[in-house]
């Protein structure tokens, strides 16, 4: 056996030199290595995390709806959803190996600028603001006097293809212009406005109530059918924003109160397209919601969670198990006296406020379960304001899966709308959308979850310190994202249905 070595012999200067050479670059080359071996093993679990999604995908794209009904599936649906509740499962597991900080906090932090033409800019921001004025006003004016078609209404068109579908899509996928296009915030902004201070205790809480009151008022009134009862909703919502605004000034108004300018404001963080100090930035999507400012209060808490719902709920109304729950719930509704249509009118009603505040009371029992269960100083309140703004990539996908096809469709209608308004043709175009579309559905779903559970997994490095903790603080919210994820891929399995007793 060869000798060790004597600790007391004399080491020559040239020996001692060469040994500290060779040390140091064995230990860089050691230390490059390991670096690269984590770059490795994080790009091959985001890798797996793609295939699983892609056949999970694939899957799903044998079982969609073709002309046929949606309920006629290749595989049991069954394992249709614990498919996809896996797919969550197992992107929130591959994400735990990602514990590189500096990773996680690099490619949330990488950025490029837009190159921008300065003197361009001004004329374009009022050229938009005259053109949504002028389409607020063409909305309201033709709504009372323009064709009563649905497909061939001005008002109908740009309410719901454009506003509703096409703009939040364009929102979350390339930036938010709505500050510039919304109509009511350039009347305030030349008017006499802040008479009165926003009272800072209401927070937003006016904004998640009318964001509730709007999407009820959608379902229960035909404001998607008849463009007379549209245009004078219009009007409503514009007497009292505009006073809003007046009285507590545009900036207060449409940051807290107005429930348009909060949800487009909120869908734009989720885009890859920043506006920073001024100039226009490239980031990664998704990466604006890891931003601690995104959420401030529990009111901007259940503003995110009403996003989730009201996708969910106005997905669930519109099938055949929506559509026999409400006619049940309906016929053994108490006081028989009350007429049907009002019966269902209560029947939607609590239907829509009880699974919102289902939907609300499991985020917030998530994040008392994740503080009990990692022991931290952290409170609850901290836990859901910074685990919240990753709902919006969920909110996105929802979105994108409900709307993307009826944009699709109706599209060229709108384009017609909106280059001549004034003389709709008799029979506007409808695109027909071919069967391999609701593929594209599944798909946004699932892309949103994971882009939400990569985010939760940033959001959670960024609360907690240590690494252990960080990853047991996300459970919680990922068994209530795969809870979502299986609900919303339910409703996009079943076949589709008129709401019943609704005009």
């Amino acid at each position: 056996m060869p000798s060790s070595p004597d600790p007391d012999a004399d080491v020559s200067p040239d020996t001692e030199t060469r040994t500290k050479q060779w040390s140091a670059s064995e230990v860089g080359k050691t230390v490059l290595s390991a670096a690269h071996c984590r770059r490795i093993v994080q790009s091959l679990a985001w890798l797996v995390a793609s295939v699983f999604v892609v056949d999970t995908v694939a899957a799903a794209n044998g079982l969609t709806l073709s002309k046929g009904p949606r309920d006629t599936l290749a595989i049991p649906r069954w394992l249709y959803l614990t498919t996809g509740g896996a797919t969550i499962g197992a992107s929130a597991l591959l994400a735990s190996f990602v514990t590189d900080r500096t990773f996680v906090r690099d490619v949330h932090s990488w950025s490029r600028a837009l190159p921008t033409v300065e003197q361009w800019w001004e004329p374009m921001t009022w050229l938009t603001r005259g053109l949504g004025v002028g389409a607020l006003a063409l909305a309201v004016y033709l709504g009372f006097t323009g064709p009563e078609l649905p497909t061939a209404s001005f008002p109908i068109l740009l309410a719901f293809t454009g506003l509703r579908a096409g703009l939040p899509i364009a929102t979350y996928l390339v930036g938010n212009a709505w500050p510039l296009l919304n109509p009511w915030r350039t009347i305030a902004t030349v008017l006499p406005a802040g008479f009165r201070e926003y009272p800072r205790w209401l927070h937003r809480w006016p904004a998640v109530a009318g964001l509730l009151a709007l999407v009820w008022a959608e379902v229960i009134f035909p404001v998607s059918t008849v463009p007379s009862t549209l245009a004078t909703g219009i009007v409503l919502y514009s007497t009292m924003t505009i006073a809003g605004a007046l009285l507590f000034g545009p900036a207060s108004w449409f940051d807290n109160a107005d429930p348009l300018s909060v949800l487009f404001g909120l869908y734009g963080a989720v885009a890859p397209i920043q506006r920073h100090n001024g100039t226009l930035r490239v980031t990664p999507p998704g990466s604006g919601l890891r931003n601690s400012d995104v959420v401030s209060d529990t009111s901007d808490v259940a503003f995110i969670v009403a996003l989730i719902w009201e996708l969910t709920y106005s997905g669930f109304i519109t099938t055949s198990a929506g559509a026999t729950a409400i006619e049940s719930l309906v016929g053994i509704a108490p006081f028989e006296v009350v007429n049907v249509e009002t019966r269902a009118i209560a029947v939607y009603t609590l239907l829509f406020l009880c699974g919102y505040a289902v939907f609300l009371c499991a985020y917030w029992y998530a994040g008392r379960v994740s503080r009990r269960s990692t022991d931290t100083y952290v409170t609850v309140r901290t836990i859901g304001f910074r685990f919240a703004p990753p709902l919006l990539a969920i909110a996105a996908g929802y979105h994108l899966a409900h709307y993307a096809g009826l944009f699709v469709s109706l599209s060229p209608a709108l384009a017609t709308a909106l280059a001549a308004p004034l003389s709709p043709p008799a029979n506007p175009s409808v695109l027909s959308v071919p069967s391999w579309f609701e593929g594209l559905s599944i798909a946004a779903v699932l892309v949103g979850h994971l882009l939400s559970i990569w985010v939760t997994h940033a959001v959670a490095y960024d609360v907690f310190s240590s690494r252990l903790v960080a990853i047991r603080s996300q459970y919680p919210f990922v068994a209530v994202m795969i809870g979502y994820t299986m609900i919303s891929l339910w409703i996009l399995s079943l076949p589709g249905a008129t709401p019943p007793y609704l005009p």
